[in-house]
């Protein structure tokens, strides 16, 4: 039996959601195979591409290999390779390496820039779609008011310190943000004043972020003004030149950086396609995500590229959004398993669940759910949420903990929702020392358990009388202990209490004090936890030979530096059912604090773990991933 070819071409939102979800649902199906195409090795974030230009995070932080997210799904291969022509008759993809079959194809190359045809913009002006217009912008940036720091000229310094931004939706708005951000680190890199630096965001219409609530709106301008932007409403661009630009009222705005966000349309790569287009190029659909004319081909276009007017949105077309992107991608990826199972197609309609826009780092609008309005810290701190969900909806934990990392952990200048509070990038050296005591401070309590009653220096008197290796049971358990040894104790335990002092809580040793323990006895729901791993006498034998060389291993583990945020999450662990079991002492307490302190990493100075970690990171990449590579699927 043939197989049958699926064909989904650019790896942005949309191409990415329809091969998830036909790879996961045809797993079982050894007939079925999908091939990915994209320019890139990579899957770009593009809500998060002014982070890039704007100088907050690396291009690493919001590049996607498509081999990582698609490791392991055998019926996928991925091909970097540009789409040139589409026989739609014989079904089959010319690439400028190569052609591929298909039974069905995916088309979600996504949009880019439209200028309007305004004079000047593709020359003079910068956009801001692509991770190399990132770059661009970023450099562009670095390099003009570095040299804008040594021009005498103040008219033509002026101009050069003067940033504007045209177009008011997400990205311009996002854009400029990110630039409010960046100015203190610009100026302080080049010796000058950050109010040198002028910012500017000019807009057609007569009001800013159209897709937003009003209300919404007039809070993010609200800060934008308290910011020092200027916000210029109702003022189209006319033309753009290397040091000016010309407003449609007929005045001259000096600028050496225009950067256009003003709009978008279909990817022109497109137009080669012959096929029905609408407003701004974009290939026209039917409900089901079909491409118009060519329903019978087996042809879907999803994401920035199509063109359906929803009809329970007052026929307006699919907006070009992240959720729109995505949920274009799954109903075309729905319909075509509809056909090959020989079920019913499913109608696209559009669940939008609100939208959001930063400003920076610090502060954002947003509307979730369509109904509840945030600002300031907790509409940034959703916004993350939104990104993080969206590696849990692709299944990449690998990259969820990469954004982790780049947005709160490795970030300069306190550009993050925490104000810096979580990214200060410490110097481990300095832990060392309090490493290899907490090390030491294990190891003495675990040779405690083996010595007993011996001496230290005489290792023929371990594992005697005291010792955790004889045949007496030392945990403090009721079910554990015979009868009249139960008896006995609780005699001893009276006499004890008319000559020892009452417990006195304190968080370090007094003399003469008698220290308090942290549960003076064990919460049932514990002790029942407990009976169940130590039932009875030969498995509390067992287990405590076992704690004591297990301690014994992690202390180790923690002087050497091997292993060390995984030793020290375990010793946490080990206090807390310590406290728990009625055997930890309030003074004792700093053994959790410490631990806590030295998961950053402390055994990568002076320690295995600078060289164990990366190899071990290295072999398990390989193994998981496979090769990342600049190139997939290339033809021989």
């Amino acid at each position: 039996m043939a197989k049958t070819e699926i064909v989904v071409v650019g790896a942005g939102y949309s191409g990415i959601a329809a091969t998830k979800m036909l790879s996961k649902k045809l797993k079982k199906n050894p007939d079925a195979h999908i091939t990915l195409i994209d320019r890139h090795s990579y899957q770009t974030m593009m809500t998060e591409l002014h982070e890039v230009a704007g100088g907050r995070v690396e291009p690493e932080a919001i590049q996607y290999d498509l081999q990582r997210l698609f490791c392991k799904r055998k019926n996928v291969s991925i091909v970097t390779d540009t789409v040139t022509t589409i026989d739609k008759e014989k079904k089959v993809v010319k690439t400028q390496q190569g052609s591929y079959s298909f039974d069905y194809l995916v088309l979600g190359m996504g949009g880019e820039p439209n200028d309007f045809g305004t004079p000047g913009v593709k020359e003079h002006g910068f956009t801001l779609w692509s991770m190399d217009d990132a770059i661009k912008i970023r450099e562009h940036i670095e390099r003009t008011v570095a040299l804008a720091a040594v021009e005498p000229d103040e008219a033509k310094r002026n101009a050069m310190l003067n940033f504007v931004v045209c177009g008011s939706g997400f990205t311009g708005i996002e854009m400029v943000g990110e630039l409010i951000d960046w100015k203190d680190r610009l100026a302080k890199n080049n010796k000058i004043k950050p109010e040198d630096i002028n910012l500017m965001v000019v807009e057609a219409a007569p009001t800013i972020l159209n897709m937003l609530d009003r209300n919404d709106a007039a809070k993010a301008e609200k800060y934008l003004t308290k910011k020092g932007v200027s916000i210029l409403k109702d003022m189209p661009i006319v033309e753009v030149n290397d040091d000016h630009i010309v407003l449609k009222s007929g005045e001259k705005i000096p600028t050496h950086t225009l950067i256009w966000t003003a709009g978008v349309k279909a990817n022109s790569d497109a137009e080669k396609f012959d096929m029905p287009a609408a407003r701004a190029n974009r290939l026209v659909s039917n409900e089901y995500m079909q491409a118009k004319g060519f329903e019978d081909k087996g042809i879907y276009v999803v994401g920035d590229l199509v063109y359906f007017e929803e009809s329970d949105k007052e026929n307006r077309p699919t907006p070009q959004i992240v959720q729109a992107a995505e949920q274009t991608g799954l109903c075309a990826a729905k319909n075509i398993l509809a056909t090959i199972n020989g079920t019913e197609k499913e109608a696209y309609k559009g669940k939008y669940d609100g939208f959001m826009v930063s400003i920076g780092s610090k502060y954002a609008v947003a509307c979730v759910f369509d109904k509840y309005h945030l600002s300031g810290f907790f509409a940034m701190l959703m916004k993350h949420i939104i990104n993080l969900r969206y590696f849990f909806d692709i299944r990449s934990g690998y990259y969820m903990f990469q954004y982790i990392m780049h947005e709160f952990f490795r970030i300069k200048d306190e550009r993050n929702v925490f104000r810096g509070h979580t990214s200060r990038n410490s110097n481990v050296l300095w832990s060392v020392p309090l490493r290899v005591f907490y090390g030491c401070v294990w190891l003495v309590e675990a040779m405690k358990k083996v010595v007993g009653n011996g001496k230290v220096l005489q290792p023929s008197t371990w594992f005697g009388d005291g010792s955790w290796f004889t045949n007496t049971v030392a945990f403090p358990f009721e079910w554990l202990q015979p009868a009249d040894a139960t008896s006995g104790a609780s005699q001893a335990a009276e006499a004890a209490t008319t000559v020892t002092p009452d417990p006195t809580f304190g968080l370090s040793y007094a003399f003469g004090e008698e220290p308090m323990l942290v549960f003076k006895s064990m919460p049932d729901w514990f002790g029942s936890i407990m009976k169940f791993m130590m039932p009875n006498t030969e498995v509390a034998l067992f287990m405590q030979k076992f704690m004591t060389l297990f301690e014994v291993a992690l202390a180790l583990a923690i002087i050497v530096g091997l292993f060390t945020w995984l030793a020290n999450a375990t010793t946490i662990v080990l206090v807390v059912m310590f406290c728990l079991s009625g055997m930890f002492y309030w003074v004792n307490i700093w053994f959790l604090f410490v631990a806590f302190a030295l998961m950053n990493g402390s055994g990568r100075a002076f320690g295995l773990d600078k060289w164990v970690m990366p190899w071990i990171q290295r072999k398990l990449g390989n193994w998981w991933y496979g090769d990342v590579k600049s190139r997939y699927g290339e033809k021989s």
